[in-house]
């Protein structure tokens, strides 16, 4: 079975609104505190390896990159906005020593990105499965629930923990989050190095993108 992602391409990077591309079609973020497995997640999902930079630096994402994965050799030039198709990697922070200035106005541009981009589908949450759910990863769905958008976590390096352990995390991962925000944020086990949960993340973000 083709996998549709794996047509992505880069397409650009933005650090303020007016460098978006224009705000039809469909379009998945991807967020994630820093070394979640963000990069390897969308890796794995797109079956390339160096699509997201893998990066041993925390917070290496500092714009919002948009990857294009709109049918036809052209991608989302070649066809009307509201046809078009991307993937959103959203900054990763936790670690980053970032400046208060850049930290306020990451602020502002999520909030307003959050807020009015009609093109946003459905937001995918990397956690890492050792240390889900922090404050971040709970802003972030917040964010997606208030919009009533659908989320998805991804608790990531599953490979890490044995079978028994990563079965635990993730139904007490999906009882917080039932508690938290009901049914709309599901949560599935993932890992980019086995392909663990590879198909099943697939098919929610091909699902949101109508692919």
């Amino acid at each position: 079975m083709s996998n549709p992602l794996a047509r992505a391409r880069y397409l650009l990077a933005a650090h303020t609104p007016r460098q978006l591309p224009p705000d039809g079609g469909f379009e998945v973020a991807f967020a994630g505190r820093s070394n979640a497995g963000k990069s390897s997640a969308l890796n794995a999902l797109c079956q390339q390896n160096a699509l997201a930079r893998v990066s041993k630096t925390p917070g290496r994402t500092q714009q919002l990159v948009f990857f294009d994965v709109t049918a036809g050799s052209g991608g989302a030039a070649e066809v009307a906005p509201e046809d078009a198709r991307y993937l959103v990697d959203l900054p990763g922070y936790g670690y980053a020593k970032v400046p208060q200035d850049l930290q306020a106005h990451w602020q502002a541009f999520l909030d307003g990105y959050f807020g009015s981009r009609m093109a946003l589908r459905g937001l995918v949450v990397v956690m890492d499965i050792r240390h889900p759910l922090k404050e971040y990863d709970r802003q972030m769905l917040g964010y997606a629930v208030q919009r009533g958008l659908p989320a998805h976590a991804l608790l990531t390096k599953a490979d890490k923990l044995g079978r028994g352990a990563a079965g635990n995390t993730l139904q007490a991962v999906r009882r917080e989050l039932s508690g938290a925000f009901g049914d709309t944020v599901s949560v599935q086990t993932f890992s980019g190095e086995s392909k663990l949960g590879v198909d099943q993340a697939r098919d929610v973000v091909g699902g949101w993108l109508q692919l």
